[in-house]
This record gives C-alpha cells, sequence and structure tokens, in this order.
C-alpha cells in the first residue's frame, strides 16, 4: 500500500528510497532555500492610463529585477533578463512596450513591438496576457498572433493594424521578411523586439535564427528603425553572452531575482543498470513514467516534461497502464504538447 500521508519534498525522497526496487538512483540532492520577494521603485513613473490598468490586476510595485528591467529599457539599452519561472518576466518587456505604445509625443505615437516565441502555444497565451492586462484601458493597442494558423482573410488586416505582433521565428522567416514591402508599416515604427524562453536558439537552431535576428535589423535600419532587443530565460547560466551572440547586440543582462520563491529539492536520478556487460541502463522514459505514476497515485501534483511530441503520448500511455496498477485509474492526467490543432 502507498504511504496517502501528505509528505514534503524530503519526505518524498526517504519515500522514494525506501521503495522496492529502488537501487540509489537519486545520485544527488541540492537544497534550495526559501526567498523572500525584494522590491524597487520606478526611476520614472508610468503612463498615467498604464498605472491605472496595472493597479487593475493588482500590480503596485514592481520586483527588483522587474524594475532594473524596465528602467534599463526606458533608457535605451538592450535588455536580457534570466530570472527564475513564474518570476514575472513578462512585465520586463510588457511594461515598457505597453508604456511606449501609450507615450503621446509625435515620435513615440504608433510605435509597435514585435514578440518572438519558439511555439504557437506560447504566444497565444502572452496574447491572452496582454488582453488581460489591457482591458482597462480605454483604446487598446491592437495586438495579434501571426503563424501558421491566422486566417488568410485576416492577415492583410493585421498587416495594417498591427501594434503588437506575436509570432515565432519560423513565421518571421517566410511571412514577415520576404514581404516587409507589406509590412513597412509595422516595421518603420518598430520600436522593441522581445525574444522570449531564449535559452530554446541554441545550436544549430540557434544560429539560424541568430542570422534571421541580424537580417531584421538589416531590414529595420533600411525603413529608419532601430529596435531594442529584450531577451528573457529561466535557464540561461551566461545570459549576457548567449543574448549577444543571438541578437549582435551589447546587452545588460538582469540576472538578481527579486520574485519569492518557496524551498525546493533538486533531485537527480539516474535509471538502474539493467544489463552489466553492456552497461544498458533501464529507459529514461520507463523510469520516468513510473515515477510520475507513483506520484499522481499518491495524490501529488505532477508535471513531467519530455523533449519530443512522440514521448509525450508514450508516457502518457504508460502512465495510464501504472496508475491502473496503483489502484488509481481514475486519476486526472492529461498530455499537452506541440502539435495539436487549435480545435484540440
Amino acid at each position: 500500500m502507498l504511504d496517502e500521508r501528505k509528505l514534503d519534498s524530503q519526505g518524498i525522497l526517504d519515500v522514494l528510497r525506501a521503495r522496492d526496487g529502488y537501487a540509489g538512483q537519486i545520485v544527488h540532492v541540492e537544497s534550495m532555500p526559501h526567498s523572500s520577494a525584494a522590491y524597487q521603485p520606478l526611476r520614472a513613473p508610468l503612463n498615467r492610463l498604464l498605472k491605472h490598468a496595472l493597479d487593475m490586476r493588482g500590480i503596485d510595485r514592481f520586483y527588483t529585477h522587474q524594475a532594473e528591467a524596465i528602467d534599463a529599457l526606458r533608457d535605451g539599452k538592450n535588455v536580457v533578463v534570466a530570472t527564475g519561472t513564474a518570476s514575472g518576466k513578462s512585465l520586463c518587456y510588457n511594461v515598457p512596450v505597453l508604456n511606449a505604445c501609450l507615450e503621446s509625443s509625435s515620435a513615440s505615437r504608433g510605435a509597435t513591438a514585435l514578440y518572438i516565441f519558439p511555439v504557437k502555444a506560447l504566444a497565444n497565451d502572452q496574447l491572452r496576457a496582454l488582453e488581460e492586462l489591457t482591458a482597462p484601458l480605454p483604446a487598446r493597442p491592437p495586438a495579434y498572433t501571426y503563424d501558421g494558423d491566422t486566417p488568410q482573410h485576416e492577415r492583410a488586416g493585421i498587416r495594417k493594424s498591427a501594434q503588437l505582433l506575436l509570432t515565432n521565428p519560423e513565421m518571421l522567416h517566410i511571412g514577415i521578411l520576404p514581404n516587409h514591402r507589406g509590412w513597412s508599416r509595422f516595421l518603420r515604427r518598430l520600436r522593441y523586439v522581445v525574444i522570449d524562453e531564449g535559452h530554446m536558439y541554441r545550436g544549430v537552431f540557434g544560429s539560424h535564427v541568430a542570422l534571421l535576428i541580424r537580417r531584421l535589423r538589416r531590414i529595420c535600419r533600411r525603413y529608419g528603425a532601430n529596435p531594442q532587443f529584450i531577451v528573457t530565460s529561466a535557464t540561461l547560466g551566461n545570459a549576457r553572452e548567449h543574448a549577444e551572440g543571438l541578437t549582435g547586440l551589447p546587452m545588460t543582462a538582469i540576472t538578481d531575482d527579486g520574485a519569492p520563491s518557496a524551498g525546493r529539492e533538486f533531485a537527480l536520478w539516474n535509471p538502474p543498470i539493467i544489463d552489466d556487460v553492456q552497461s544498458a541502463r533501464r529507459s529514461v522514459l520507463s523510469e520516468g513514467a513510473e515515477l510520475f505514476s507513483w506520484l499522481v497515485a499518491r495524490g501529488t501534483r505532477t508535471l513531467s516534461f519530455v523533449r519530443t511530441r512522440q514521448a509525450a503520448e508514450l508516457m502518457y500511455r504508460i502512465s495510464e497502464d501504472q496508475l491502473q496498477r496503483y489502484g488509481a485509474s481514475d486519476a486526472r492526467v492529461s498530455s499537452y504538447r506541440a502539435g495539436y490543432v487549435p480545435e484540440e
């Protein structure tokens, strides 16, 4: 029988070590202590309409990394923000972007911003967040996603009216830059380029995107624009070096996280050897599905990340079988991956 008591993370690790079949798979544990929130005021006030919209969302102050990023961007710098997951990085770029859109000076009127996300799902999530944030504004900056799912009959209207455009590298390469004359209104006014999940752009793919960004900058110069760049990530260890390689521009790195975080245990798990002669280990997928199912069966809310769509579906199916073995077949488990059509 599974121990149904509520355990903290260290307690769960202790129970795992005592389970049948455990053979020293936990090879390292790192304890991350609790941290409290640290706040910092902005050096200059925001547009009053934007401040009202933020107040309506309960945002009346900023974490230190948010304030540093906003101030640096308003000073004309290019910024890379590398702070923890759920640390409010989106406000680091949404606040200066929206503030620029709402400025009344002739030089800033009609400023546009380009948001680049590695996958369509992130762009759609960010569009919803933008719509919620700007809902109190009397006139919201027109914001659209522009990707392979965008209906053909809507694309011309987006080119003519978009002030905030959320897209991905593929669509920038195929749909926007080759047709830059049709995007001249947007590119001429381009003030900010946001590159979210910057750690995704590495290796061959990262090299391609770096060249794509340089092409974007050349085309912007043709139309008289010189946009600032904002790169964000939760997992970059060499934030400035990576962002400068990606954009070809000097970057200000902001890495001191002011957001609060709970204490946590970080454990490295090494699958056991199943063939001593060949030093073959049990598959990561099988081991991951077993751990995932055990945690879910005992009522622990669990996320499992894998590298491919196929692996996500395989782990889901294996986990369903494992949950039946644990007598927890009614547990709420689902897969979530790239490749779903909009109806799904």
